[in-house]
């Protein structure tokens, strides 16, 4: 099919198998709306109240519009969205939208003959769904589409459970059925599967077990009895009635798959004896009655060797598992991007063990649970490869001791030494006969033969690192004529070397293998290279790389896929590069060798531009209402990102983090004072939202000192503003306030009433931390005249909505909800999602304070959805905390703690310790 939608989950289209970018979230609840219901004729009001509900702005009908043809550009003619009588109406097949595809396996499965394939088709209508029905999206209607066909989804589960039932595959329904009534105590149907499924599987006390707790459940929260239906179920199994037994002539299920996940051997392995035979000995008997775990952890620097000892001990040893062997890269070295998580490498494992997707509880935790519960007295090995610390490893571990850990990573892993026993090896350099082998097994133990002298020379050079000899055999692979003496003269003479790669134990050098790669590239690939070694930052994208060598994005990416081929960069994800540490300092100490100073200094100062230039435009785009600022133009040769919405900018600012912040450092290193605080300024927004107060600190400290040394007031202005409001975030109230009142002095000087209202508003907050309400109100009130004058009502807005939340604190709630509702209806009209998501949760706090408590959750919810939408999780995890204060007073302790969960996690990435524990704190409230 050419098009095909997609709402079980996030709402996605795409077209000839590519995504396409169907908008921000009210468009996507238009196209929902349009789908939900394909070639029927939807009027315009129902489309009006399907996206905004009860908050349609005042010109809906236009924006309406706007939003259609947006699609339709968007869909480039694929489905075909007209205006009918009776209403807009989406042409297309209704099988190109997963849901309608959903309902109709569900349908044929229902009327099909009870037997394998009706089981397939509800596997394949319960495949369909990848999370959250129509997900990050908030509106009434969208409420209830969503409890609609999450309920047709549970009773797809339901009826394919009774089917696995009905041809005796009870063993395979033990754990999802576990976690299903976990998720639903009271549903009686699934109680009643989970009841005859342990009953056949020879746990009858179980089964009656259950049945007694959800009878005292229901009669606790419902003041009710079983039904009939359940009733009769306890009996026969009470009574163990035969009738209950599974169908003796059912076929039995087939077996679960046996997992051979490991990669390949490697084909050149030597050497390793001791550390092959220290794996082997720390191995038991699997299954040898009071034994722990076999867990190995293989350590020690990039390029050693780590993986390939892993995969040769783990295919040589294949037959001490006969149930099989799990595998895992968990990337925990990888520049630029996020190490593997372990619910993702449990997901993987799910797959791998043969469980349905259907099957797969969506908790992680119960996901994890289930993973133990298939490995659980299987004898079976699990390499955990590339892990960065031992918390990535621990939840991956099996429960039990007939399974062996192999795990490998640069860090010493303490943590599963000295906790789980972990037996460490350590890997060094390969033995000088053991390099030798190596070569030989590259290159043939014939030609090295005949030319030992050369032979030691290359030896030498490598310092026997797998590595380097690698590199090694691959230049002399290339050219199968060149005598190796040849090769050893050429690396030999090179008088300057790359400062020795300490090991521990050995002094190497790589800088002549390196040496010899660069030779021979082109000069366009040799001077990019060049640039790639001087450039800051973990990786670098293509993109920047271009600006960098003042190239075109086509002819940069023809070079750095060459660079690619020759292994001295590594695309590690699609459009960004890599280099091993070795390679990088050697190739910025050949071009601070073969390019002229100012000709460097240019491509630093393209790049910087790159960043600066990219992240203003970015931060435009997540705060479209924040004051401008001057900046000049890029560098010739620049060419900064084109950034279309708010979700690339967020994916860019995400992947370029720690670029940007590596490029600040550069701009400060080399005193280009002007990048140094526009930077930090481009910077403030991403960093606001994602509760990043300290990255941010360091940058206006640093942004402080240019400033100063530039001595432009407006700089120096927005250093000691910005260095306030950081600090007073952090609970360094004093510090703020003197930056603050510095601000505000050069501000008054200046005669810049924005600036002014803009620094009272951090000394408002700064006030309020010290308990001077007064003082915090005086300061807001009088920023909200300066904007009024101004002709801002948004930035009034600001002033009136920071009153507001100061009055819900303080307990005055009418006086807050007067401010937060004339703030909420300037936000609106202007199309200020941020500040609409911010009073939604003010006026959510009030609801809550005043016991109302239902009023308080759907304002939290729809702040919730806002602040999603933005990327802004610092708020999002405040107000996750507050919808679980709120579920928990309606009496919804399962709600609360799942949603508590959420905060949990998002505070612990954010580093916010003392919110961390407030909520562990609820959460432990809950189990007592």
């Amino acid at each position: 099919m050419a098009v095909e939608f997609r709402l079980l989950g996030s709402i996605e289209a795409h077209v000839d198998g590519r995504p396409v970018d169907v908008g921000p979230a009210r468009q996507r609840s238009l196209l929902a709306a349009l789908l939900v219901e394909p070639d029927q004729p939807v009027s315009a009001d129902q489309l009006v109240e399907r996206v905004w509900g009860d908050r349609a702005p005042h010109q809906a009908k236009g924006t309406l519009r706007t939003y259609l043809s947006r699609l339709r550009a968007a869909l480039a003619g694929e489905a075909e969205i007209a205006r009918r009588a009776g209403g807009y109406v989406l042409t297309l097949d209704p099988e190109n939208v997963d849901l309608h595809r959903f309902h109709r396996l569900v349908a044929r499965a229902r009327s099909a003959p009870e037997g394998p394939a009706a089981i397939d088709l509800l596997d394949r209508a319960l495949a369909l769904w990848r999370g959250e029905p129509f997900a990050e999206l908030d509106t009434p209607w969208i409420r209830a589409v969503r409890a609609e066909v999450e309920n047709e989804r549970i009773g797809a589960e339901l009826d394919r459970t009774d089917l696995l039932l009905r041809h005796g595959r009870h063993h395979e329904l033990l754990a999802t059925l576990a976690t299903q009534t976990a998720d639903r105590p009271l549903d009686e149907r699934l109680a009643g599967q989970l009841m005859l499924a342990l009953y056949r599987n020879g746990r009858q006390a179980d089964a009656l077990d259950r049945y007694q707790s959800l009878r005292t459940r229901l009669a606790e929260e419902l003041g009710a009895d079983p039904s009939p239906p359940l009733r009769r179920l306890h009996q026969q199994i009470l009574t163990a009635d035969p009738a209950l037994a599974a169908p003796a002539a059912e076929p039995r299920a087939a077996p679960a798959p046996v997992p051979r996940q490991l990669p390949a051997p490697p084909k050149l392995f030597t050497g390793r004896a001791e550390e092959l035979r220290a794996l082997t000995a720390a191995q038991h008997d699997p299954g040898e009655p009071g034994d722990t775990m076999g867990i190995c952890a293989i350590v020690g620097t990039g390029g050693i060797g780590k993986t390939w000892l892993a995969l040769h001990w783990a295919h040589q040893q294949a037959g001490r598992f006969p149930d099989g062997q799990l595998y895992v890269n968990l990337r925990g070295f990888a520049p630029g991007t996020q190490p593997v998580s372990p619910a993702v490498a449990v997901r993987g494992f799910l797959d791998a063990l043969g469980v349905a997707p259907a099957a797969i509880p969506a908790d992680p935790d119960a996901q994890a649970a289930l993973y133990r519960s298939l490995v659980a007295g299987k004898r079976l090995l699990v390499v955990l490869d590339n892990a960065a610390a031992s918390s990535q490893v621990i939840s991956l571990l099996p429960g039990d001791p007939t399974c062996t850990v192999l795990v490998t990573s640069r860090n010493k892993l303490t943590t599963l030494v000295a906790g789980h026993g972990a037996r460490l090896v350590l890997l060094d350099v390969l033995g000088g006969d053991e390099a030798r082998d190596l070569l030989a097994r590259h290159l043939g133990a014939d030609r090295l033969a005949t030319e030992p002298e050369a032979v030691e020379g290359l030896l030498r050079v490598c310092g026997n690192l797998p590595l380097a000899l690698g590199i090694v055999a691959a230049r002399v692979a290339a050219h199968p004529g060149l005598p190796l003496s040849v090769l050893a003269e050429e690396l030999a003479d090179h008088s300057a070397w790359l400062d020795a790669l300490d090991t521990g134990e050995a002094d190497l050098s790589v800088r002549a293998v390196f040496s010899w790669s660069y030779d021979a590239l082109d000069t366009g690939a040799a001077a990019l290279l060049g640039l790639l070694g001087l450039a800051p930052g973990p990786d670098i994208s293509l993109a920047a790389a271009a600006s960098l060598a003042a190239l075109p994005l086509g002819r940069a990416g023809a070079i750095l896929r060459r660079l690619d081929a020759a292994h001295l960069i590594q695309q590690h994800v699609p459009g960004r590069y890599r280099m091993h540490d070795l390679i990088r300092a050697f190739a910025a100490e050949r071009a601070r060798d073969d390019v002229a100073e100012d000709a460097r200094a240019a491509a630093l100062r393209r790049l910087v531009d790159f960043y600066l230039h990219t992240a203003k435009a970015g931060d435009r785009l997540l705060q479209q209402h924040r004051e401008r600022i001057d900046f000049d133009e890029p560098a010739a040769g620049c060419r900064p990102e084109p950034l279309p919405d708010l979700a690339a900018a967020l994916s860019w600012f995400e992947a370029e983090h720690a670029c940007l912040l590596a490029a600040h450092r550069l701009a400060a290193d080399q005193g280009w004072h002007s990048s140094v605080w526009r930077l930090a300024w481009a910077l403030r927004t991403f960093h606001r939202r994602g509760g990043r107060w300290h990255e941010d600190l360091a940058l206006w400290q640093v942004g402080l000192a240019a400033a100063e040394r530039l001595g432009e007031v407006a700089a120096r202005l927005q250093a000691h503003r910005y260095l306030g409001i950081n600090l007073s975030e952090l609970g360094r109230n004093d510090e703020a306030r003197h930056h603050l009142e510095l601000a505000l002095t050069l501000a008054e000087r200046s005669a810049d009433a924005m600036a002014e209202a803009h620094v009272l508003i951090g000394l408002g907050w700064a006030e309020k931390a010290r308990g001077d309400d007064r003082r915090a109100v005086d300061h807001l009130t009088r920023a909200a005249g300066l904007y009024r004058a101004l002709g801002n009502p948004v930035w009034e807005a600001d002033a009136l909505a920071t009153i507001g939340w100061f009055h819900a604190q303080s307990g005055r709630h009418d006086e807050a909800v007067t401010q937060c509702e004339t703030a909420l209806g300037i936000y609106r009209k202007h199309d200020d999602p941020e500040g609409e998501a911010d009073m939604l949760n003010s006026l959510g706090y009030v609801a809550h304070a005043g016991g109302r408590h239902a009023d308080a959750l759907t304002h939290y919810e729809q702040a919730r959805v806002l602040f999603q939408s933005l990327g802004h999780s610092y708020s999002e995890a405040d107000t996750l905390d507050r919808i679980g204060q709120a579920q928990a007073a309606l009496g919804r302790p399962d709600q609360a703690r799942r949603t508590w969960r959420q905060a949990l996690g998002l505070y612990l990435a954010q580093q916010r310790g003392a919110d961390a524990e407030r909520v562990q704190g609820r959460l432990a409230a809950l189990t007592e």
